[in-house]
């Protein structure tokens, strides 16, 4: 096989089967970012305290409740034998790539083995794992003085309330032909983007989770897909009545039965001060819910959640070779996404919007948001729903269909699903500020082109604050004339009573209006004093408080650690769109940093593509920073300015399009 890097340093993977592919692309990985592949693995397998010390062993014990590696390797072993082969391929991409590259020092895992792909086999930035608190976990199983607090550490990858996806048929196109919208808010740096094609089918661009071989957001010449995370309930919490008999063992009542209390070593490592390994033991407990992840009111509580590593990372790899809708539907079937809501779009006009397959069946008298009583079988998961008793739009007669994270409601305007019919658990989310932005962008438009799909993406008009900012004006008219506030405030009064409610690198009211909203503002006194705040914050900080918001709003990329250390005296770029939490749909979360008085994200747009099916697939693209994590690299940070101006390029998606745009061709090792 081989790989070819364009001129924006992407590598296109070919290679005689799938499993050539595979060994190519993880290779093609490693090359850009070898450190964030092994991270993820040492979380995924349980294994982050070996490299970063005792503080990480409740992490790695809450993955090892549910992900034990003897369970992944006799899966492995059972696995079907294309898969096994894949799984295989990807371990030998691995470590032939440490084998070239001795200079390469892994921080703990020197082998990979083909199992280990079992253990982070469904591509959502912050599994569904995440939602186990890690403080109550410790509470429980830590037999050291702790005192339990409502803090739960941050979690470093869980997945931000973002990411936008929009499908439009062929009806509403100018050019009959239908497009969709990939545009993911996840953690910065989160994923690469690369091209895989094989002799056996696979032809899929887009981009894909460090460590994962398949495309996770992307499209093949006929297929795209968008995931979004999705407000649904579909992991529960069994409160368990435990019973302890005379010699100690323990048991927990289930209908009229006593069943064991299912008791399970795990033995952790961990990185001691003094750079060596040093390990805990815990004995930990389970019932047929799920692993006892923590007490309340003196009961113990079990986590039931998706763990189907091998059905999952079938499904996420086989839809990436999906031909049209139906064939889509197919790989579905095998319902192991359990928390991302898709758009969809194929070159035979079909689009849909689709919310996760894996939903347990429930009585929906009962409030599976709070721990239901696990000694009645009554509470019982009882099997999956039918992937057509799930909310769903497809082909509706609106033309389109889009999904910010919000309830599927609206998710096709008019066409969309009807709450009325569907258990509650099917959505715990509401409309959000992006939502209604889409809706409104939307409606009544029947002739989108690429160019102007991208424009509803990069939309400047923030709905939030033409809700609130009307509400300060009115409070500042109500005061006294000669009221020395009135006085104090009237220019950014004016500044802000002028506002189209529009973002822009130069606009100062966006400045003063983002300022004044992390104040309180629930009444009219608080609104004015915010402002005052504001006023003075801006002033203090840039010297005064007409402050074009790119001089606030920055992106900078200083080194490849995943943990970003930003510096105001550093080269950075403006950046002229906000927090999603406004309504902007290109999002971009800045804050202070450490040390910093200028913005700076983590998170938010990261890999956006705008894609035009038919009988020749039309795609462009642009991704944060660039795509590889050497700062050495010129493809560090070779499209931050295209990021942040929301100019996408095009894709090179056939080998036509590869022509004079080819940086190196290669094979891996050579």
């Amino acid at each position: 096989m081989t790989i070819t890097r364009d001129e924006w340093g992407i590598a296109h993977v070919v290679g005689r089967t799938d499993a050539h592919a595979v060994f190519g692309m993880i290779y093609a990985q490693a090359e850009d970012d070898f450190n964030r592949i092994e991270r993820n693995y040492l979380v995924s397998l349980g294994r982050l305290a070996e490299a970063e010390g005792e503080t990480a062993i409740w992490q790695d014990l809450r993955q090892r409740l549910f992900i034990d590696p003897e369970v992944l390797r006799r899966l492995y072993a059972s696995s079907p034998a294309w898969l096994r082969k894949l799984m295989e391929a990807w371990a030998d991409g691995l470590n032939y790539y440490l084998a070239t590259h001795p200079e390469v020092r892994p921080r703990v895992i020197t082998r990979f083995e083909p199992w280990m792909a079992l253990s982070f086999s469904e591509g959502s930035i912050g599994g569904d794992i995440e939602r186990v608190s890690l403080t109550q976990l410790r509470a429980f199983y830590d037999n050291s003085p702790f005192m339990l607090t409502d803090a739960e550490p941050a979690a470093p990858f869980r997945e931000p309330s973002g990411s936008n996806g929009i499908a439009i048929a062929p009806s509403h196109t100018q050019n009959g032909r239908a497009l969709l919208l990939i545009n993911p808010h996840t953690s910065f740096y989160f994923r690469s983007e690369l091209h895989m094609t094989s002799g056996e089918g696979l032809n899929a661009y887009g981009a894909t989770t460090w460590g994962q071989f398949f495309v996770y957001q992307g499209f093949n010449e006929n297929v795209g897909w968008m995931h979004t995370s999705a407000p649904v309930d579909n992991i529960d919490e069994f409160t368990e009545t435990i019973v302890t008999g005379a010699d100690g063992s323990r048991f927990y009542r289930y209908g009229d039965e006593l069943r064991p209390v299912t008791t399970k070593t795990v033995t952790l490592s961990y990185r001691s001060a003094d750079g060596g390994q040093a390990q805990r033991s815990f004995t930990t407990f389970a019932t047929h819910h799920g692993p006892i992840v923590r007490e309340a009111s003196g009961r113990w509580i079990a986590c039931a959640l998706m763990n189907k590593p091998v059905e999952a990372l079938q499904q996420s790899f086989l839809r990436t070779k999906a031909r049209d809708y139906a064939h889509y539907i197919e790989v579905a079937s095998l319902k192991a996404n359990s928390s991302n809501s898709t758009l969809f779009a194929d070159s035979k006009g079909n689009i849909a919007f689709l919310l996760p397959q894996f939903m347990p069946i429930r009585d929906d008298r009962l409030n599976y948001l709070q721990p239901v009583d696990g000694s009645s079988p009554a509470t019982d998961w009882q099997g999956l729903h039918s992937l057509e008793s799930i909310p769903q739009a497809v082909n509706p007669q609106n033309g389109w269909a889009f999904n910010t994270n919000n309830w599927p409601w609206t998710s096709a305007g008019a066409d969309s699903p009807n709450a009325a019919d569907y258990p509650p658990y099917f959505n715990t989310g509401s409309e959000n500020e992006r939502g209604r932005h889409v809706i409104e962008l939307m409606t009544g438009r029947n002739d989108f082109t690429p160019q102007s799909l991208r424009d509803v993406a990069f939309d400047s008009y923030l709905g939030a604050f033409a809700g609130l900012i009307p509400q300060l004006v009115a409070a500042w008219d109500s005061l006294p004339e000669g009221n020395q506030q009135k006085v104090r405030l009237a220019g950014p009064i004016s500044l802000l009573r002028g506002w189209d409610y529009r973002w822009g690198a130069d606009s100062t009211a966006t400045s003063l209006a983002i300022f004044w909203a992390a104040g309180s503002r629930a009444t009219d006194a608080q609104r004015l004093a915010s402002l005052d705040a504001a006023v003075d914050r801006l002033t203090a900080d840039f010297g005064s408080w007409q402050v074009p918001w790119g001089e606030i709003n920055r992106f900078q990329r200083n080194d490849g650690e995943i943990v970003q250390t930003f510096d105001d005296a550093k080269p950075s770029i403006p950046v002229p769109f906000t927090s999603g939490t406004w309504g902007s749909l290109a999002t971009y979360p800045g804050s202070r940093r450490p040390g910093t008085r200028r913005f700076y994200a983590t998170s938010g747009n990261t890999f956006v593509a705008v894609v035009e099916f038919g009988p020749r697939l039309r795609a462009w693209a642009v991704r944060e920073g660039g795509n590889s994590g050497n700062p050495d690299s010129p493809h560090f940070t070779d499209q931050a300015e295209r990021y942040a101006s929301g100019n996408l390029r095009p894709v090179y998606f056939y080998p036509d399009d590869l022509k004079g745009h080819i940086e190196r061709r290669y094979k891996p090792g050579k």
